[in-house]
């Protein structure tokens, strides 16, 4: 599974271990496989196991949700590697990040870079993505980041 420079071996320099494939809270599944591509539900940022809840511009500061979304980033590989088996055959392909902010707070994009810088560091050209981040009034829970992806598997 491992190749030189591969997604592991990047993973493995960065002190990351996925974690295992997490149950859904509602009424969804994990991810959906179209054809080539899939589909995964929205994974709310965690600390410490549990969701990671706060407003940003009011509770949270941009760096701390920037922080939030990358560990997003990480469970989002661990649901990746979980529905594909080798991360080699990813490409990412598009992000979608909603991110719980106060009326004022206008840094939506800077928090989600948490999640795409990642993303391109442990993917590479592989893991350059299209995206949205929005300002939501609320996420479910009180989490402070939701993040959904769509990514390609590749042949």
């Amino acid at each position: 599974m491992s190749t030189p420079n591969s997604v592991y071996d990047r993973l493995n320099a960065l002190g990351i271990t996925l974690p295992p494939l997490a149950v859904p809270v509602a009424a969804y599944v994990p991810f959906v496989r179209t054809g080539n591509l899939l589909f995964l539900s929205g994974h709310l940022a965690k600390k410490d196991g549990a969701v990671w809840v706060g407003k940003l511009g009011q509770d949270l500061d941009t760096a701390t949700g920037k922080q939030a979304a990358r560990h997003v980033a990480i469970d989002l590989m661990g649901t990746l590697h979980a529905a594909v088996g080798d991360l080699n055959k990813v490409r990412i392909v598009k992000l979608m990040s909603l991110v719980n902010s106060a009326p004022d707070f206008t840094e939506q994009h800077l928090v989600t870079n948490g999640c795409s810088e990642l993303l391109a560091e442990v993917f590479g050209e592989q893991g350059k993505h299209a995206r949205s981040a929005f300002g939501v009034a609320q996420n479910p829970m009180g989490a402070c980041v939701e993040i959904d992806l769509v990514a390609e598997v590749l042949a």
